[in-house]
C-alpha cells in the first residue's frame, strides 16, 4: 500500500474538519438522485458518506429510518428498537433525525441514558439479551456510526433481530425503499420535532453501559488478569466506549490505565493514516502512533476505533500486532482455554485473512468456515453456536461466552482488547511473543496488499469474475491448487477471485468506494515469493479483465 510523506505525523489544524460547516451541510444539502454517489447505498456495513459530498445528509437518514419502519412492519417486528451512536460529529444529528422518525411512527425506541455514546457491540448485546427466549415481540437496532472513517464521515447501520449487521437481502430492500422515499420528496416520511420525540412515551432510556459491563465477565476471565497483576493501558481514541473503560477497571478491579478520555469531533489528537487522512483505524501503524508509544509502559496496551467494534493491540515484544497475527493468536488461545465450547464449533475467517488461521484451525482439529469480506457472513454461525469465533482481516472479531452461548453477533473491539490481557496473564507471554511461537511451529507468512486503477466497468467485471476465466495453471512457480469465486464456508459469491498455491495465495476484489481494485497476497516462502505472487496476480487479473 502506498505511503504518503506525512503518514504517521500529527494532524495539522488545516486538516481538521470544520464541524459547524459539516453540521450545516448535513441539514442544508440535499442529494442529487441522478448521481449514484448521492443515493442511499448499503455497503458491507451500512450506508456511509460525507455531508459535504451530499452522500450523507438529513434526507438520507430520514428516508432510511422510515424504510426501516416499513421493513419492521412487513416482517412483524414489533418489539423495541435499540439505537446507539458514536462520537463522530454527524452521529448525534443523525441519531436525532432517526428518533424524530421512529417516534412519529410509534416505534418503542431504547436510547442511551444521558445520551451516552454507545459501542456497536453494546447494541448487538442489548438486542440479543432482549430477544433471548422470545419468538414474538422481537427487538432489532440501529447503530449510527461510520466506524473508523474520517471525522467528516457519517454512517447508519441496521442490525436485525439476530443482533448482527443485516444481510444483503434486508439492506437491499431498505436501500431501495429509502431511495424511493427521497425521490418522492420524502412525502411518505413521518416525523416530529426532536423535543417532542424525546418526550414521547415510546422513547425510553436504557443503560447500555451497565448492561454491557456487567455481562463482560461471561466472556473474559477477569480473575486471572487480576491475579497475575497484568498492567494494561487503553486509548479509547475519543470513541463510543470512552466511558466504558473506567467502569470496567472499577468493577473488575484490574490494573487498567485509561490514558485519555478526551472526546473531540475533529479527532485532532490522531496521527495521519497512510494516505494523510485522519482515520481512527486501530490496526494502522500510521494512525496508531500514540498507542504504539505506550509499548514499554504496559504488559499490553490496546485501542478501539470510534464505535469500538475493532481492536488494535500493542505488545512490548513487537509493538503493534498486525491484525492477522492477533486473530491467529486469539483463535489458538481461545479454543485451548474454553473447555465448555462446543466440540463442533468452527473457526470463522474471511477469504483475505491469513492462512496462518487455516493452519491453527487444522492443528486444533477445528473446522474452518471461510466467508466473503463482511462480518454479516458470520452472524448466523455466531447466533446458532456453529461458530465460536468469527474474525476478519480488518481487526474485527467476536467470540462465544465461556459456556459456548452467543455473546455478540457484531464485531466487539472491547472483548478482543481485554482478551489480550487475559492471554498475557495465563500464558506468561504477550500476544506478540505468542505469535512468534506459532511461526516457529507453523511457518512465518508475509503478506501485502496493492491497489491498481480500475474503471467502474472493470470493477463490475472483476466482481463477476468466474474461476473459469483464469486460464493459468501456475502461480509464482507453483501449481495452482484452487481458483475460487465463491467462499468455501457458505458458497456466497466473493465479488472477485482467490487463487491458491501450496505456499501462498492471492485474492482480487474491487473497492466499494474508489476506482481501484485490491490485490491481497500472502506467502510462506518470504518476501521474494510474495513480490512474485503480487506481480503475477496483477497479470492474471488484468488478462481476465481484458
Amino acid at each position: 500500500m502506498k505511503r504518503y510523506p506525512l503518514a504517521g505525523t500529527p494532524a495539522t489544524a488545516a486538516q481538521h474538519v470544520d464541524v459547524s460547516r459539516l453540521l450545516a451541510a448535513y441539514a442544508d444539502l440535499a442529494p442529487d438522485m441522478t448521481q449514484a454517489a448521492q443515493r442511499v447505498a448499503f455497503g458491507t456495513s451500512g450506508h456511509r458518506g460525507v455531508s459535504f459530498d451530499r452522500s450523507f445528509n438529513e434526507q438520507h437518514v430520514a428516508a432510511i429510518s422510515q424504510a426501516i419502519v416499513a421493513y419492521r412492519t412487513q416482517q412483524g417486528i414489533d418489539g423495541p428498537l435499540f439505537i446507539g451512536f458514536d462520537s463522530h460529529a454527524l452521529s448525534l444529528p443523525a441519531f436525532e433525525t432517526a428518533l424524530e422518525v421512529l417516534a412519529a411512527n410509534g416505534v418503542t425506541t431504547m436510547i442511551a441514558t444521558g445520551d451516552e455514546f454507545t459501542p456497536t457491540p453494546a447494541v448487538s448485546l442489548a438486542i440479543l439479551n432482549y430477544n433471548r427466549g422470545r419468538t414474538t415481540g422481537l427487538a432489532d437496532g440501529i447503530v449510527v456510526t461510520p466506524s473508523h472513517n474520517p471525522p467528516d464521515s457519517g454512517g447508519f447501520k441496521y442490525n436485525a433481530a439476530n443482533g448482527g449487521p443485516a444481510d444483503s437481502g434486508i439492506t437491499k430492500w431498505i436501500e431501495t425503499e429509502a431511495n424511493r422515499l427521497i425521490e418522492g420528496g420524502l412525502a411518505g416520511v413521518r416525523r416530529m420535532p426532536i423535543a417532542q420525540a424525546r418526550a414521547a412515551s415510546t422513547t425510553q432510556s436504557f443503560d447500555y453501559l451497565s448492561m454491557y459491563v456487567n455481562d463482560l465477565a461471561s466472556v473474559i476471565d477477569f480473575d486471572v488478569i487480576r491475579g497475575a497483576g497484568v498492567r494494561m493501558g487503553v486509548d479509547p481514541l475519543g470513541g463510543a466506549g470512552v466511558h466504558y473503560w473506567s467502569r470496567i477497571q472499577e468493577q473488575y478491579r484490574i490494573d487498567l490505565d485509561v490514558v485519555s478520555t478526551v472526546v473531540d469531533p475533529t479527532f485532532s489528537f490522531m496521527t495521519l493514516d497512510w494516505d494523510e487522512k485522519i482515520r481512527m483505524d486501530p490496526s494502522s501503524r500510521f494512525a496508531m502512533q500514540r498507542l504504539i508509544a505506550m509499548k514499554d509502559r504496559y504488559d499490553v496496551a490496546f485501542a478501539c476505533d470510534t464505535d469500538h467494534d475493532r481492536h488494535g493491540i500493542v505488545a512490548p515484544s513487537v509493538g503493534l500486532l498486525p491484525s492477522n497475527h492477533y486473530l491467529a493468536v486469539a483463535i489458538d488461545y481461545l479454543y485451548r482455554n474454553r473447555p465448555n465450547w462446543r466440540a463442533d464449533a468452527a473457526v470463522g475467517k474471511t477469504l483475505v485473512s491469513s492462512s496462518m488461521i487455516d493452519r491453527v484451525a487444522a492443528r486444533l482439529g477445528r473446522r474452518l468456515h471461510e466467508v466473503p469480506v463482511g462480518f454479516k457472513y458470520f452472524v448466523d454461525g455466531l447466533y446458532t453456536g456453529s461458530l465460536a469465533f468469527g474474525g476478519e482481516e480488518s481487526a474485527g472479531a467476536s467470540f462465544a461466552r465461556f459456556d459456548g452461548g452467543c455473546w455478540t453477533t457484531d464485531k466487539d473491539g472491547i472483548s478482543l482488547a481485554l482478551l489480550s490481557g487475559e492471554m498475557t496473564a495465563r500464558m506468561g507471554k504477550d500476544p506478540g511473543a505468542l505469535y512468534q511461537d506459532l511461526t516457529t511451529e507453523l511457518g512465518n507468512p508475509v503478506s501485502s496488499r496493492v491497489d491498481a486503477p480500475a474503471t467502474p466497468d472493470q470493477k463490475k467485471k472483476l466482481s463477476k469474475l468466474s474461476a473459469a476465466q483464469v486460464s493459468s495453471d501456475q502461480l509464482a512457480g507453483e501449481k495452482i491448487e484452487a481458483v475460487l469465486d465463491r467462499a468455501p464456508g457458505d458458497n456466497e459469491a466473493i465479488g472477485g477471485i482467490k487463487v491458491i498455491v501450496p505456499s501462498g495465495w492471492f485474492a482480487a476484489r474491487p473497492s466499494g468506494t474508489e476506482d481501484i481494485y485490491k490485490i491481497y497476497a500472502e506467502s510462506f516462502q518470504g518476501d521474494a515469493h510474495l513480490k512474485q505472487l503480487l506481480a503475477e496476480a496483477q497479470v492474471i487479473v488484468d488478462t481476465a479483465l481484458a
